[in-house]
């Protein structure tokens, strides 16, 4: 089999190598025993941190700065970015993320400064946005980002607030007047891979609000508090978003994005591979490679595999992942091929130099799709 032309698409492997780090390597390895072969290079996110970046390098397009609340209310400083074809790529772990505050704050923390990143986003004059919300700080049902952006809170006693996930049973007004009206004028998608409700036992606080600080007291408040916000929500837009698939991500920021930007929910995969134009590069190509971490059961349930197996049609997909754990992997797809970096090692092993390893893999894949013809 002779390559042409390759789609390199991987994802990161999780805690060990970027996606574009990932992509480098296949590259390497698709050059050196195809010479003539055209290839493009397309890292892939899953709308946590790093997305911003993973997208841009795909894309192509700007980053830009501005100063911004973190969670805790400190000022910092935040990037969002513009691809080259004027949609804005805003990742809510820049700005309102775990790592953007000093402590755990899991009743208090607020994605005020997620509005703002937004709203920078609009001044740059964007009217598309892509919204990367994994690894929030918050649990406070993007209240805050609808604050930031001109909606305003209500106590009971008329006082003008903005609620943290500690205070969302307080509201007892909402009022969207003040909204931006450039953000009715805006598409906003939302990158989301979890099927969360707003609230109940699988719902944010309860699933997500440990991780965030939150002991069994304050998640039982917090819960309390987004089916308060649910309530309120259904009363001013006279829609229900608490059962809505992904409502409950990041914090109930799912469900904020719907109810204050009219946003739409989408799986992770299928925004990047939207957003990166991948069906429009795909023509012409011979073979697609993607990669991983772990290759499992859930990779061809919503995450990028999935996506790109579905484009790709009949063209080849070739999967160099870290390690497969799911034994019909190949034969779910009769295009796809799987090479595992681990492949005769233990899993710790290869993640002990992952660049080797996944050298080799990589190889061994050039080998197969070489070997056709020998």
């Amino acid at each position: 089999m002779e390559l042409h032309k390759v789609i390199i698409a991987p994802d990161s492997f999780k805690g060990v190598l970027s996606a574009k780090a990932v992509a480098d390597i296949i590259a390497d390895g698709v050059a050196a025993s195809f010479p003539g072969c055209v290839i493009v290079k397309m890292p892939i996110a899953d709308g946590g941190e790093g997305s911003l970046e993973t997208i841009l390098s795909s894309t192509g397009g700007n980053v830009y700065e501005t100063q911004v609340k973190a969670p805790d209310d400190r000022i910092i400083t935040a990037s969002f970015g513009v691809t080259s074809g004027s949609v804005a790529v805003v990742e809510m772990a820049q700005s309102s993320g775990l790592t953007k505050q000093a402590g755990l704050h899991p009743l208090s923390s607020s994605t005020y400064g997620f509005g703002q990143l937004i709203s920078a986003a609009l001044d740059k004059s964007a009217r598309r946005f892509v919204l990367c919300i994994g690894g929030s700080a918050t649990t406070d049902g993007g209240c805050g980002m609808a604050a930031a952006l001109g909606t305003q809170f209500f106590s009971s006693g008329g006082d003008v607030f903005i609620p943290g996930g500690g205070a969302l049973r307080d509201i007892a007004h909402i009022s969207t007047e003040g909204l931006d009206t450039r953000v009715r004028e805006s598409e906003f998608t939302v990158m989301c891979d979890v099927n969360n409700p707003l609230f109940g036992p699988n719902g944010a606080a309860h699933v997500y609000g440990p991780q965030k600080g939150a002991g069994p007291a304050d998640v039982a408040l917090l819960d309390d508090g987004l089916r308060h916000l649910g309530a309120v929500m259904l009363e001013l837009f006279g829609r229900d978003y608490a059962d809505v698939p992904g409502a409950g991500a990041a914090g109930g920021l799912g469900a904020g994005c719907m109810a204050f930007l009219g946003a739409k929910l989408v799986s992770g995969s299928d925004a990047i591979l939207d957003v990166c134009g991948f069906s429009e590069r795909l023509c012409g190509a011979d073979l697609v490679i993607t990669g991983e971490g772990r290759l499992d059961e859930q990779s061809f349930s919503g995450k990028a595999l999935s996506g790109i197996l579905k484009a790709a049609g009949k063209i080849p997909v070739c999967s160099i992942c870290g390690v497969c754990t799911y034994a019909a992997a190949q034969k779910s797809s009769r295009s796809l091929k799987v090479f595992e970096a681990s492949e005769s090692i233990s899993p710790e092993e290869s993640m002990k130099n992952p660049e080797k390893y996944l050298r080799l893999a990589v190889s061994r894949a050039m080998d197969h799709y070489g070997a056709a013809d020998k």
